[in-house]
């Protein structure tokens, strides 16, 4: 896949089609209108070039010139400082300090959950232990949805490319949201799902997903 089919970039971006943590970068890309060339990868047959790149032989892997990252929180950091327009995090130090507690949260409560339930694997007792404690996290946070325009914040922010492909995937892994929350996660997805960057960072697996 690539953002932009006619013009090329010195950016190469090694996705997971299916993967959260690269759907973030991707997303982090449109939003900013950058001009890359994204490979879409199988975790298990990586191509040599990433191999060669990436000692851990993950992804998403972001190779801009010499430089190579890995890890997505790296990676959309990196994008929001190389392309400051429009900023991801907030100018302040304490507001930028919380949005990072806030994706540093997300990481521990919903990811590594999510990463289980995707793979499918581990045993019945592994992926309802995974199910319950990603559903009940989601649930206690589901207030916060009604506060503000978007996750704790007026404006769209690196914290909400990290929530939205969770949410996304919700449906994909049977976690199921009690009726009265709803309104305000169902407002928060219907607006961040119809962004224009948000249907561009979408692979044809993750459309699928919600089909």
């Amino acid at each position: 896949m690539d953002l932009n089919p006619v013009r090329r970039s010195s950016m190469t971006l090694y996705s997971d089609p299916r993967d959260h943590y690269s759907h973030r970068v991707r997303m982090v890309l449109a939003e900013k209108d950058v001009f890359v060339d994204i490979v879409d990868v199988n975790p298990s047959r990586l191509p040599q070039k990433l191999i060669d790149a990436n000692p851990y032989n993950t992804v998403p892997t972001l190779v801009d010139r010499d430089l190579v990252l890995y890890n997505a929180a790296v990676v959309v950091e990196y994008l929001d400082e190389r392309f400051p327009h429009p900023p991801l995090l907030p100018v302040y130090p304490v507001a930028r300090a919380q949005s990072r507690l806030l994706m540093h949260r997300i990481e521990k409560d919903w990811s590594g959950n999510l990463d289980v339930l995707m793979r499918g694997k581990g045993g019945a007792r592994v992926l309802d232990r995974a199910h319950r404690a990603l559903r009940e996290s989601v649930v206690a946070v589901a207030p916060a949805f009604a506060e503000r325009p978007y996750f704790l914040s007026d404006e769209f922010t690196l914290v909400d490319c990290c929530v939205a492909p969770i949410l996304w995937r919700l449906q994909y892994v049977n976690v199921d949201l009690p009726e009265r929350l709803t309104r305000p996660i169902g407002r928060y997805m219907q607006k961040v799902f119809a962004r224009r960057s948000f249907r561009r960072s979408l692979t044809e697996i993750e459309v699928e997903m919600r089909e």
